[in-house]
């Protein structure tokens, strides 16, 4: 029978009233009620549904803190030299231990947001903090910085390639072989080696690539320091073409025959000198390189996720160990990169090796490692990529083997056109380094979390948010400045990105 209208509105104000006092009867409602609607874990019927915090990891503290800083590490190791080299040590050592800090500040505002509304994912954050507009901006800010991580990784096949295949083959400097083109090997590579693991279904294996890049990167650094003490300060300045002679014997005041021409190892005051602050054009470039080096907030919620015994203050401990481990290997490989070639440094740290000798079996041994390590890393940071696009484009589809080729092989495409005509590594650090990394560290954790935050436990007014306000407007500070110096440099055509400097 149905009920007449005046008795149903009574009946749905009841309901209120119900609902109402059950709520101020439950603790902490805005966490129940939120996490009742978003869910992330399957469940069986008829039971309630798993939380964030039921889901029981299995990894322990040591190897997340390992997971995290493999997500932390990455090619942005070796353009901090080139940093340290246009701001000088005590600038640079300002600056590194800002973002660090801001790193460790950003992370903490995600794993606040995340125990707010019980989500382990970058992209299920910004849905519920701005709808469909929020999760769209958070995937494209993600794909943009692996599409920036993949094309690094692909920059330092083109320039290091080569150079290995020299070596191995005792081949002259100055060959124009197809083999020793960058550009015909990063394509080779791309399709022989990255394209068929970039197939696969899973990732499986390939997981374990991220741990010996790690090993690489501090078998980097070691190697780094060593070199620091074996090769002899002023060296030894070709001034006609603008590069070092390759006798890394040579020390002060030897004199050097090559093309042809006389040429005395510079003896200029600054040459050894190291500068504890200095401004120019290239400094632009310092805060990206240093933001592309930290970004790893993507992963973060996922590692959240799977560590023992989670929780916020667990995980953050995490993080900041993490970082802290990142932050010294990053100083150390910027220092003595710096302190063995002072203004001669290059964007691309183990390129400037070979100005010395390329034949050296040391430095061999690390191309080839990294060389390896990035090879292999690039199908695994494709995945999310891939993941993005087929979420954003094909949400309901079911899987597809000619969709997932194709996806594939237009990225790699995309990628490799990246790599090709771009002048250099630090345009690639630059742009990605001034856009997405901004977004994924400052701008979009404190924006989610100033709209996650329920206002009646944290007023709009209250101290956290106007300090994630202000977090957010640093984050955008941070990329106009650093977009506006990087177009003025390019607009005046001042860059040495070429490499030649």
């Amino acid at each position: 029978m149905e009920l007449p209208p005046q008795t149903e509105m009574v009946d749905m104000q009841l309901c209120e009233k119900l609902n109402g006092m059950l709520r101020t009867e439950t603790p902490e409602p805005s966490y129940v009620e939120n996490q009742e609607l978003e869910e992330f874990l399957p469940h069986t019927s008829g039971k309630e549904k798993p939380r964030f915090t039921d889901f029981e990891g299995k990894t322990s503290f040591g190897m997340s803190i390992f997971n995290l800083s493999n997500a932390i590490m990455g090619s942005g190791i070796l353009g901090l030299a080139y940093a340290m080299a246009n701001t000088g040590i005590l600038l640079f050592l300002f600056l590194l231990t800002g973002v660090a800090l801001l790193s460790t500040y950003s992370i903490h505002l995600l794993l606040k947001s995340s125990g707010i509304v019980g989500l382990r994912a970058y992209e299920q954050l910004g849905y519920k903090a701005f709808g469909i507009p929020g999760k769209l901006a958070a995937a494209i800010a993600i794909t943009l910085q692996n599409i920036g991580a993949m094309s690094s990784y692909l920059y330092i096949v083109k320039s290091e390639l080569p150079l290995v295949i020299q070596t191995f083959l005792n081949l002259p400097e100055k060959t124009t072989d197809w083999y020793m083109d960058g550009n015909y090997l990063v394509v080779i590579v791309s399709v022989s080696i990255i394209l068929p693991l970039a197939l696969m279904k899973q990732l499986g294996y390939l997981g374990y690539a991220s741990g010996f890049s790690l090993s690489c990167m501090v078998f980097f650094l070691c190697s780094v320091i060593y070199k620091k003490f074996q090769i002899p300060c002023p060296l030894a300045w070709d001034s006609m073409n603008h590069t070092m002679l390759g006798n890394s014997n040579l020390t002060s005041g030897d004199y050097a025959y090559q093309n042809g021409h006389i040429d005395e190892a510079e003896p200029e005051s600054g040459d050894c000198s190291a500068k504890m602050f200095t401004l120019n054009s290239q400094t632009a470039y310092t805060i990206p390189i240093m933001a592309f080096a930290f970004v790893c907030h993507p992963e973060v919620l996922p590692i959240y996720t799977e560590l023992k015994d989670a929780s916020k203050t667990r995980m953050q401990r995490v993080s900041n160990i993490s970082i802290a481990v990142m932050y010294c290997m990053y100083f150390f490989a910027a220092l003595f990169g710096y302190l063995t070639f002072y203004d001669h440094v290059e964007s691309e740290l183990l390129h400037t090796y070979s100005k010395v000798d390329p034949f050296d079996i040391l430095i061999l041994c690390v191309r080839v490692a990294v060389l390896t390590a990035v090879t292999l890393t690039v199908p695994i940071v494709l995945f999310p990529v891939r993941r993005a696009i087929q979420h954003m484009l094909f949400q309901n589809k079911e899987f597809s083997w000619i969709r997932h080729t194709i996806i594939a092989a237009v990225l790699l495409t995309v990628i490799n056109l990246l790599v090709i005509f771009a002048p250099s590594i630090l345009g690639i650090f630059g742009i990605i380094g001034a856009t997405s990394a901004p977004c994924l560290i400052f701008i979009f954790p404190a924006v989610f979390y100033i709209r996650i935050m329920p206002k009646d436990k944290e007023p709009t007014k209250s101290a956290p948010k106007i300090l994630a306000a202000c977090f957010a407007g640093l984050g955008v500070l941070f990329m106009i400045m650093s977009l506006s110096f990087i177009i003025i440099d390019w607009a005046t055509g001042s860059s040495k990105s070429s490499g030649s400097h």
